[in-house]
């Protein structure tokens, strides 16, 4: 008996191949970083997602609103807190806020094998990654600014001098901007290397706060020992320390240490950004490796 030949209906869904423009790796390693900054605050994902970093700006930001408070309530003559000084104020909070975020960046799609998709597409590997460091920057820098830009406004507001808060301010941004990319780099690397993203969190806040409390507790040593040398010295092993070196030398603050010699503060200012360097190239590296898996 001849076998009866199988039947079947094809239906019609009306799909269509995709004949628009396409878009070139700068577009989209431009929509990888649009998605990556909204990402590292939660937006466009779950609720869940958003508390973390957005109750961390706003612990942030309470010490500056309260500051402007207090000044318009007492017609205080001098911010309380300079704006050089808020960065290392607050630092805890910005070194979770760092820590949590990078793995949301960069862990998530090497656990998922979806970094094998992106690069599929006319994306390389060195512009994926700094598609990702570039997000992680930017919210950084928001977490950074916000506060400075609050206590700016509320200084204005409170008719301060205007030309001395300008300068105290501006002076406060590129000192953020330079932090902001020491931080960048130390959480992307260490991020890009753990797919884990409790181990990535831990390790960022050990890095940062640890070896910042191990280079503080050396300078103030050095201090006491007289042995100021050592303690500028020990300055150059730590984001934190970096920053407080470069503000004391830029600025008329004072944390550890007083101001060393000119050679020794312009010193501070080259690391930091050697640093960050350094650690922007080790992730395009790192980036680069995987892509050649």
């Amino acid at each position: 008996m001849p076998e009866t030949p199988p039947t079947g209906v094809i239906h019609d869904l009306g799909y269509r191949p995709y004949d628009g423009p396409r878009q070139t790796g700068r577009h989209i390693a431009l929509a990888l970083f649009v998605s990556g900054f909204r990402n590292a605050f939660g937006l466009g994902r779950s609720n869940k997602s958003k508390v973390l970093p957005f109750l961390l700006l706003v612990i942030n930001l309470l010490p500056a609103v309260i500051i402007v408070g207090a000044m318009t309530l007492f017609n205080l003559n001098e911010l309380p807190l300079a704006y050089a000084r808020y960065a290392s104020a607050t630092q805890i909070l910005l070194s979770i806020f760092v820590a949590a975020q990078a793995p949301v960046l960069f862990s998530r799609d090497l656990r998922h094998g979806s970094i094998a998709l992106y690069l599929a597409r006319p994306l390389s590997s060195a512009a994926y990654a700094a598609a990702r460091w570039a997000s992680l920057l930017a919210a950084t820098l928001v977490f950074l600014l916000v506060p400075v830009i609050a206590l700016y406004v509320g200084a204005v507001l409170a008719e301060l001098d205007f030309g001395e808060q300008t300068r105290d301010a501006a002076k406060a941004v590129v000192l953020a901007g330079l932090l902001a990319l020491m931080l960048t780099g130390v959480g992307g690397l260490i991020a890009s290397i753990s797919l884990r993203r409790g181990f990535a969190i831990v390790s960022t806040i050990v890095v940062l706060l640890l070896g910042n409390g191990v280079v503080t507790a050396v300078q103030g040593i050095a201090r006491d020992q007289g042995e100021l040398r050592v303690g500028e010295v020990a300055g150059l092993f730590s984001p934190y320390s970096l920053l407080r070196g470069a503000t004391t030398a830029w600025t008329d603050e004072e944390f550890v240490l007083p101001r060393g010699s000119g050679a020794m503060s312009a010193t501070y200012f080259v690391v930091m950004v050697l640093v960050a360097i350094v650690l922007f190239a080790l992730l395009l590296l790192r980036y680069r490796r995987i892509a050649g898996r």
